[in-house]
């Protein structure tokens, strides 16, 4: 006797490998993984030649955070079980974390969807696969495929509604195709930002200086002379940074993947640009002060612009409510959903606001009565809401509430001509900043998902630790002594029968010698049926579904599914 790491006592000698694996993949699920790679270990000590096990332990290593240590096992599980979907599958979940190999985990899981149609896992993988690279599209066409197969698959709901986001990961501008690691190109990032960052901060702050001295102080001379020192000071400044970049030929490319990113240094080139324009033109007579007073303000009003910009486009991207109709089946059941509904009920304010706010500035600046438009403005923001019954969330509450009073009174106001009525509609928009400013610094605080888009999470759940298909005794034995073997499988005309010749190996895989027509059409479709009868029990029958792949003068058939049964009919189903 003697205590098993989950903290029982047992005897393990009494326990066989398909035992261990099923320990391993019940400590999995009770999020114990470190409990669990040794129960899988035990398993590929006691059934070497069993996939099961290795893709066990490939999954307790990515669980631990191993994601190096994952791949050799899921490797070793393939090779093992060639036609095993959940294998192909685990090696796809493990390599795409792996630089450079993600056309490889394209691969495997395109394979685990053609060797198990009837499953939605592959589809998934398939779909996240196309999300993490910004493939939105193609992402929301897999979804919507796992969802025919399983309705109410989580992952399916919460990462469909991430595409119809148009959710772009943490690191957007990296590709992960690209043979280099995400760290690389993480540093060219860092210094491409800190650079931009620096020399629009230094051009605004040197721009505010040399006015104030000019103006203030009657010290244009001099302030001209310092503005153009701060203009030298960027040159070294500009080389330190471009010599951190380093991967200069993939910068074009990142600047695809991420425009934000492309526009922060552009942008800040063009206020460094506009700040040495406007110091050569601060001698030239009062007639160019227009384009002076103007290149003063691209340098210092730039970086403020861009933001605005881009948090304006951000409120505006994707369709959150169509998101949020996708989430509403995952929310009870699934964290991740619940967290990415709140986040977008934020988007969808965000985007109500700033709908209000341009029709109450229009019909104030050209036609009072044109704010009638505003009664309509907050109808599918108060939709959603009740769609995705979100109660957990009292600043949103607060400033939903506040956009919903907003527009009903701004339209009274353009209507009726209520000065009241337009105090109350645009104080209730004025109050949105503050409740949405508390709700911020509150996320920011504790650590919490803020009200923003970058906190849209994407749903992960572990893949590949199905139970493989085992082969009893009177299964291999019918196999073994079978006079006669029939081959199904099929072809452009249709499905077809051939005699073969079968064996099983240890592990529980068939090999099969069949003629040369076989061969050709299960490299267009490697779902079979391989049926057999047992003379020592002339009764009784089995039949194998599984993958057929060739490899070298045999084909390798991974089992899915067993069927057993007695002539003339009686059958039960196995895996």
């Amino acid at each position: 006797m003697r205590t098993d790491p989950d903290g029982t006592d047992g005897d393990d000698s009494d326990r066989s490998a398909r035992e261990w694996c099923d320990e391993a993949l019940t400590r999995l699920n009770a999020g114990r993984p470190d409990s669990a790679l040794e129960a899988a270990r035990r398993a590929a000590d006691l059934d070497p030649a069993a996939e099961w096990p290795h893709r066990l332990i490939s999954l307790a290593h990515e669980r631990l955070g191993r994601d190096a240590d994952a791949v050799p096992f899921a490797e070793r599980a393939v090779d093992l079980a060639p036609g095993s979907w959940p294998a192909r599958l685990r090696l796809a979940a493990a390599l795409r974390r792996m630089p450079g190999r993600w056309a490889e985990a394209v691969a495997h899981a395109t394979l685990a969807a053609k060797f198990a149609p009837e499953q939605p896992a592959p589809e998934v993988m398939l779909g996240d696969l196309a999300l993490l690279r910004g493939e939105h599209a193609g992402a929301e066409r897999r979804y919507r495929a796992a969802l025919t197969l399983d309705p109410g698959h989580p992952q399916a709901w919460v990462n469909l509604a991430l595409a119809l986001l148009r959710w772009e990961r943490p690191r957007p501008h990296h590709d992960p195709a690209w043979p280099i690691g995400p760290r690389e190109t993480g540093r060219a990032r860092r210094a491409l930002e800190v650079w931009s960052r620096q020399a629009r901060l230094l051009v605004a702050v040197a721009t505010v200086a040399v006015a104030a001295c000019a103006f203030l102080l009657d010290l244009g001379a001099q302030a001209q002379i310092g503005g153009f020192a701060v203009l030298a000071l960027l040159v070294p400044l500009t080389v330190r940074h471009a010599r951190r970049v380093g991967l200069w030929s993939y910068v074009p490319a990142m600047f695809g993947r991420d425009p934000w990113l492309g526009a922060d240094v552009v942008s800040a080139a063009v206020a460094v640009a506009a700040y040495a324009a406007w110091l050569v033109l601060a001698a030239v007579p009062s007639a160019l002060d227009p384009v002076w007073a103007g290149l003063a303000g691209i340098a210092v009003l730039g970086w403020p612009a861009l933001a605005a910009v881009r948090a304006l486009a951000e409120t505006w991207r994707g369709r959150p409510l169509r998101a949020l109709a996708e989430t509403a089946p995952a929310t009870a059941a699934e964290r991740t959903a619940r967290r990415n509904a709140g986040v977008a009920l934020w988007i969808v304010l965000g985007r109500t606001w700033s709908a209000l706010v341009m029709v109450a500035a229009g019909a104030l600046v050209a036609e009072p009565r044109a704010a009638v438009a505003a009664v309509a403005v907050p109808y599918p923001m108060v939709r959603g809401y009740l769609r995705a019954r979100h109660r957990g969330d009292l600043p949103l509450r607060a400033a939903a509430g506040l956009v919903a009073l907003a527009g009903p009174a701004c339209a009274a106001g353009g209507l009726l001509g209520s000065a009241w009525a337009w105090r109350i509609g645009l104080g209730a928009l004025g109050l949105v900043v503050p409740v949405f400013a508390v709700r911020a610094a509150r996320a920011w605080w504790r650590g919490g998902p803020g009200p923003w888009r970058s906190s849209l999470l994407m749903c992960d759940l572990p893949v590949g630790g199905e139970p493989s298909v085992d082969l009893d005794p009177e299964v291999r034995q019918a196999f073994s002594y079978a006079r006669g073997v029939v081959l199904s499988y099929g072809d452009p005309l249709g499905p077809r029968v051939a005699g073969a010749v079968a064996s099983v190996t240890s592990s529980g895989e068939l090999r099969l010698i069949a003629e040369a027509a076989v061969w050709e059409a299960v490299e267009a479709d490697p779902r079979v049926a391989v049926f057999a009868s047992d003379p020592l029990q002339r009764r009784f029958w089995v039949e194998v579904r599984g993958v057929a792949l060739a490899d070298a003068d045999v084909l390798r058939v991974t089992p899915k599914q067993v069927q057993v049964g007695e002539f003339p009919g009686r059958h039960q189903r196995r895996g």
